[in-house]
């Protein structure tokens, strides 16, 4: 095993139920996450994320396979004995105690001096920026704050491991959109390995220096979120990070020919060939006259106001929907219609063949 990795699953299965009415929530994952890195794991409900979470904190057995955290065997320790720690959607502090007494209780749980627990509590609640909040009780908090606690008690033994399951889950917008940012401050700061979980591709997107993505107990792809975003392994990746346009298609030399007869040029067709699907962000589509050559043809069905821009359906030849992204010009108006006929191109490289 590579000494930066922090945790490595290793072919791990787990399935709840016996015989043929047996579900396997994780189907023979196996994940490097290096040292000191912001690790997601994204996925819809019901993908594993979580099972690989509970197995990585010992709240759960693997079936089969293995749990390692800097090359040590930890499959069969149980969650005491295993240098990690946990925050989760529900913060589960504790009322009656202060702030101060909530970030300090599980070093003073483990018997350490009441020195050093004061030592790291204030430490703890500096890192949180929560210093005039040390007295109070967690219920006179707001939820965000309530978080930063929950975050402070969870650091503060210094876990190898941070594992945190969708901990932003019940703030509002603004909020969540602020902790993200505090959060991976947060794990700069501290250089504790954090493995996150969460549905939420802009968390995952804005976060984290490399994902994870899910689906049905599996693996489908790990790499940087510019990586999963802009080279898309599957269909399902491709639709689940951000938005994307589908094309059915044949490839032809050197790139492919859709429905309509038009042709792309792409240098990259994954080694496929005869009937292919092909995917193009919005924003990767760009207006222009019908007339120029190399342009699909389309028409306008629907414009969407978003502020800063402007989500345009349209229509190809052959009756296949596409969305293309644009930037709203200053005064509001698109200065397109419903009905106008327009040209697209894809931005060069933008389309993309991936797997059903």
């Amino acid at each position: 095993m590579n000494a930066v990795n922090a945790v490595e699953a290793r072919n791990t299965v787990k399935a709840f139920g016996q015989g043929d009415s047996a579900v396997r929530a994780l189907d023979d994952v196996s994940v490097e996450i290096r040292k000191g890195e912001f690790f997601t794991l994204l996925g819809p409900s019901g993908c594993g994320k979580t099972t690989l979470l509970r197995l990585i904190a010992g709240f759960e057995m693997p079936t089969s396979g293995s749990i390692l955290l800097e090359g040590q065997d930890i499959t069969h320790l149980p969650p005491n004995r295993r240098p990690v720690n946990t925050v989760f959607q529900s913060y589960a502090l504790f009322p009656h105690l202060t702030v101060a007494q909530n970030i300090g209780f599980g070093l003073t749980m483990q018997g350490r001096p009441a020195r050093e627990v004061k030592e790291t509590t204030d430490r703890m609640l500096a890192l949180v920026k929560l210093e005039a909040m040390a007295g109070r009780k967690t219920s006179q908090l707001s939820g965000g704050q309530q978080q930063r606690v929950a975050l402070a008690r969870a650091l503060a033994p210094q876990p190898k491991v941070l594992l945190l399951d969708e901990p932003l889950s019940a703030l509002d917008l603004k909020l969540r959109k602020e902790m993200q940012i505090e959060l991976k401050r947060l794990q700069t700061e501290t250089g504790i390995t954090f493995v996150f979980v969460t549905h939420d591709q802009e968390e995952a997107l804005t976060m984290s220096d490399r994902i994870g993505v899910m689906s049905a107990g599996k693996l489908q792809q790990v790499g940087s979120a510019k990586d999963i975003y802009t080279r898309p392994v599957n269909r399902f990746v491709a639709s689940f990070i951000g938005e994307t346009n589908f094309l059915p298609a044949t490839t032809v030399p050197g790139g492919v020919r859709l429905a309509t007869g038009d042709v792309i040029e792409l240098a990259d067709q994954a080694g496929r060939s005869g009937a292919v699907t092909v995917t193009i962000r919005p924003e990767q589509l760009r207006l222009c006259d019908p007339a120029e050559a190399g342009a699909l043809a389309a028409t306008v069905r629907t414009l969407v106001y978003f502020g800063t821009d402007t989500h345009c359906h349209l229509e190809l030849a052959d009756g296949t929907e596409v969305v293309a992204r644009l930037q709203s010009p200053a005064d509001g108006e698109a200065g397109l219609a419903q009905g106008q006929r327009v040209g697209l191109r894809p931005v060069p490289g933008a389309a993309r063949v991936v797997e059903d």
